[in-house]
């Protein structure tokens, strides 16, 4: 864990795309979508603090390569769930900027306890799983058990019966509209800068 206090003037790159995160989270709450200027913009500039600390702006322990290397986790790590429709495009976009800019300020080293790669893992981890708090919590509200059931079951059976993962997004495509709603940007966002806090032990 790190005993630094998060909110440090040096910390600026993590407290920048926690704004990120947050202004993310509440648009995809507020449209059901995370605009391509944001997204990009994160994903960017968090190469760009990469590469600026490579030549010797110092701004945390990684470099171009470590920042490359979170953007690349973050696309992997969402895949799977974009391609049954469980996220969007967006998501996946905002996940990649957050692994850019924590790739760039902590680091990828595979050696340390904790590091880049490991806080984009968990970080993610946490994020998937206040999704489905927050999942399970629409479904107890609206009481459609056997619905959200059903949507399961054909979930699952795409997965071993379908030829490509092309054909189970396509059909994840298919049954959204009967789907509810949620902005996975929210539980996404809960997730990053959760985890955050934690490893910095709520220390502020």
């Amino acid at each position: 864990m790190f005993d630094k206090p998060l909110l440090r003037v040096e910390n600026w790159p993590v407290l920048v795309i926690s704004v990120g995160m947050l202004a993310a989270g509440i648009i995809d709450w507020w449209k059901f979508k995370v605009p391509n200027k944001l997204t990009f913009t994160i994903i960017v500039t968090g190469l760009l603090l990469g590469l600026a600390n490579t030549i010797g702006l110092g701004a945390g322990e990684g470099g171009i390569g470590s920042a490359f290397f979170g953007t690349c986790l973050g696309f992997i790590l969402l895949i799977p769930v974009y391609a049954i429709g469980g996220m969007g495009a967006g998501d996946v976009k905002m996940t990649m900027g957050f692994g850019s800019w924590i790739g760039a300020f902590y680091g990828i080293n595979t050696g340390a306890d904790i590091d880049g790669a490991s806080i984009i893992f968990w970080a993610f981890l946490c994020g998937v799983m206040a999704g489905g708090v927050i999942g399970l919590g629409m479904i107890v509200l609206r009481g459609q058990y056997q619905q959200n059931a059903q949507h399961v079951r054909e979930i699952v059976g795409d997965m071993f019966k379908a030829k490509s993962i092309g054909e189970v997004a396509d059909k994840a495509n298919a049954r959204r509209p009967r789907w509810h709603r949620l902005p996975y940007g929210v539980p996404l966002c809960v997730g990053f800068l959760g985890y955050l806090t934690y490893i910095h032990n709520f220390n502020f």
